[in-house]
């Protein structure tokens, strides 16, 4: 235990963080992550932390950080895997240039862990399909993106680096719930690659199936009529010509 916060003092003492009142400033200093002895001391303290430019993978130990109200992650390796921590005052995350994909999965953990978010930024993931960092997407990408996260965090006032609109609010209330992106079972597909997927359905009953059967299957009858009236006509066969 006393080496362990041994290493914390000595790393805290190399990366050299810039204390500025309630601001904590540790950029491009190759973190994986937080030492235990920094969010020990200043947790209680800090309500702007900036760990941009950083190697960050987990954010174990920003619980600490109790009256947290900013927090910028720019510029680090956070993917679908990280862990967002209960941080009840947080109203700022920059978590622009990191390595999330999928946006559902991050979404539904912040609107848990952050009840106060009203600006967040993303742009640079693969999560934000903006066209200016990816090629094949294009505005309305974009637009639709702005609105999946909109319905999820309606308390947002910007989004990226735009103001969120009045229609913007509308349209995540009408559109939202149907912006989920179902994706195929994989356990299913892989079941029955290669197969032919059998005729679930069909127009009549299984044993109705077969010829006979069924009133209005064609077949041959037995029986032919030879009245003269005109009923009977439809049941005159070729060779009685």
């Amino acid at each position: 235990m006393e080496d362990s916060e041994h290493r914390d003092d000595q790393i805290t003492n190399i990366i050299n963080p810039i204390i500025q009142g309630t601001q904590l400033s540790l950029i491009g200093a190759e973190l994986v992550s937080l030492p235990a002895g920094l969010c020990e001391e200043h947790g209680n303290v800090i309500t702007r932390l900036d760990l941009s430019f950083n190697c960050l993978r987990t954010l174990v130990g920003l619980e600490s950080f109790s009256n947290l109200q900013e927090l910028v992650l720019d510029n680090n390796e956070i993917d679908d895997q990280v862990r967002i921590p209960r941080l009840p005052q947080l109203h700022t995350l920059m978590i622009n240039k990191n390595k999330i994909t999928d946006l559902e999965v991050l979404l539904e953990q912040l609107k848990k862990q952050l009840p106060c978010l009203t600006y967040i930024s993303l742009l640079g993931n693969i999560a934000c399909p903006n066209e200016l960092s990816a090629s094949d997407k294009d505005e309305e990408d974009y637009k639709r993106y702005r609105c999946l996260v909109l319905y999820h965090l309606p308390n947002l006032k910007f989004l990226d680096s735009k103001r969120i609109t009045k229609r913007e609010r509308e349209e995540a209330k009408r559109k939202g719930p149907f912006l989920k992106v179902v994706k195929p079972n994989e356990t299913t597909s892989d079941s029955h690659e290669g197969q032919s997927s059998p005729d679930l359905y069909t127009p009549l009953p299984q044993v109705l199936k077969e010829g006979g059967q069924h009133q209005g299957t064609f077949g041959q009858c037995k029986y032919v009529y030879y009245g003269r009236h005109s009923e009977g006509n439809r049941f005159i066969r070729n060779t009685d010509l």
